[in-house]
Order: C-alpha cells, then structure tokens, then sequence
C-alpha cells in the first residue's frame, strides 16, 4: 500500500474514532478525574492519572467505532451522520469491529498495571460499551446504558487508589449516570426528527414536550448528588462553589434549549465539558486551597 493510501485509510480510521471531536473524550474523562482526586485525598497518583487519562481516550475511541458499527444501517438516513466512514462505505464493518477490538485491547493493557478488582471491573466498561449502541433499537433509554458506560470510571478510580469502593464512590457514579442522561438527550434532541422516521428511540423521543422540564429535575438531582458527595468526601468551600458555579451554568443550558432548535440544542450538549471542568475545578480547589480560609 502506497504511503498516500496509508494516510487516507488512517484518516478514514481517526474520522472513525472521532479523533476530530473530542468532546466525547472529556465528557467520559471528567467523572474519572473528579473520582481520581477525591480517592486521592487530592494527590492521586500521578501514574494512576496517566492510565485512566490514555484508557478514556481508547475507549471513547473504541465506542465510536462500534456506535458506528451498531448504526451503519441508520446512519445514512440521518442528516448529521450520513458521512460518516461506515454510513458513506469508506470503511467496511470488519474494519470498524478490528479497531474497536484492537482499542479495547490496548486499554486493557493498561489496566494490566493496576490492582486486581480494577482489572476486573474493567470487563465491566468494555461490556457497557459494546452493548449501549444496539439499546437504542429495544429501549427509549439507551442513555441510562451510556451513563453507566461513563460513569464506571467512578469506582475503578477508586478502586484503583484505594482497592474498595465507598459510599461516595456510588454517589459519585449515579450523579455521572444522570449528568449523561442531561446532556445526551440534549444531544438527541438534535436528531429527534430523523429518529422518529427510522425508528430509533431515545430519551428526547420518550420525554416529548416534557423534555425540558425532566432534563431540569434531571440537573436538580444531579446538583444534589454532588452536593451528597461533597459531603462524604468532607469538601468544603470551593467545592460548594464550583457546584453553585455549575448550577448556573445548567441554567444556562436551559436557556439555549428553550426553543429546542437543533443547534442550540447543540451547543447545549457542548457546554457540559465546561460544566464537567467547573466541578473539577471545585474539587481541585478545594483541597489545594481549602486549608488557606
């Protein structure tokens, strides 16, 4: 294979993976970091960081490729997704199953330099994420599958620090499993139409005109399973306000779906990296800083 075929089928495999959109990454790493530092006292270990940091970006990477897998057959009917390389016919199907293969395999070897539970747990997230994609043909709630694919970073952190996995850990983790039931259905309602023709379910189709008002009980609830874990975890001022700080951006969020336009709907599901980095910041803060006040 010429060395312009390699870069073109390179480049068909990083579209694949979403190299180009790295919001999924930072929406599955921020839950981990703020479970890293809280099963760290504030200094986790720091080649701990690495690995949870490397295996979220290979395994976000691996679950594009077998979300894409799952969906060759919709995606083409679908604004949003009809150029993607398995919808388009730039990549086969064999080839997007070898990269998720291939992906999950190198983030376990990473794992393989941590403990033996969070070895074990680890066959959990890969379960999760082969299984999500196809929940969208049996249930309207294949967000409630993805919020325990990314939130199961929670109890490995911990597990990974600390070999157990405490109270605040499952706080931690159920307040992750509904921050992606906010912002996935968020993300679906960019493509409710479409999905309502090809038979797709998800949260934004279930909820129906009620979908603004349960993302916000959604965002309530969350808020208070933060302000639970911050407790547990004896967090103090700055934690209480990145949380107060990432209130207000929820509100934010509220006002740029108020008209439920695709776009803003959009930009929307975008602003919860931001909101993923403000409760880190809260955290980090405040055991950086907590002890000065």
């Amino acid at each position: 294979m010429s060395q312009s075929l390699l870069a073109g089928r390179l480049g068909l495999y990083a579209e694949l993976i979403r190299l180009n959109r790295p919001i999924g990454i930072l929406l599955l790493l921020w839950p981990g970091l703020w479970a890293l530092w809280i099963a760290g006292d504030g200094e986790p270990l720091w080649w701990v960081v690495l690995i949870f940091i490397a295996g979220t970006a290979l395994m976000r990477s691996a679950g594009c490729a077998i979300n894409d897998y799952a969906d060759r057959d919709f995606d083409g009917h679908v604004a949003r997704t009809r150029q993607r390389p398995l919808a388009s016919g730039r990549l086969s199907s064999r080839e997007a199953l070898l990269v998720f293969a291939t992906l999950c395999l190198l983030a376990f070897l990473l794992v393989l330099q941590l403990n033996s539970k969070t070895i074990l747990m680890s066959f959990v997230a890969v379960a999760l994420a082969a299984t999500y994609p196809f929940m969208k043909r049996y249930t309207h709630m294949p967000q409630l599958v993805l919020g325990m694919a990314f939130g199961w970073a929670v109890p490995m952190a911990f597990t990974a620090l600390q070999n157990q996995t405490p109270p605040v850990a499952w706080v931690l983790f159920a307040a992750a499993v509904i921050w992606a039931l906010i912002y996935d259905t968020m993300y679906a309602m960019v493509d409710r139409e479409d999905d309502l023709k090809i038979g797709i379910k998800s949260t934004a189709i279930l909820f129906g005109e009620h979908d603004r008002i349960l993302i916000g009980v959604l965002q309530l609830v969350m808020l208070v399973l933060l302000g639970v874990a911050g407790i547990l975890a004896g967090l103090g001022f700055f934690y209480w306000l990145g949380l107060l700080a990432g209130g207000a951006l929820f509100l934010y969020q509220q006002w740029l779906i108020r008209e439920r336009e695709p776009d803003s709907c959009f930009r929307g599901f975008l602003n919860n990296n931001w909101f993923g980095m403000t409760i880190f910041c809260g955290i980090a803060a405040d055991y950086y800083l907590g002890a000065l006040i």
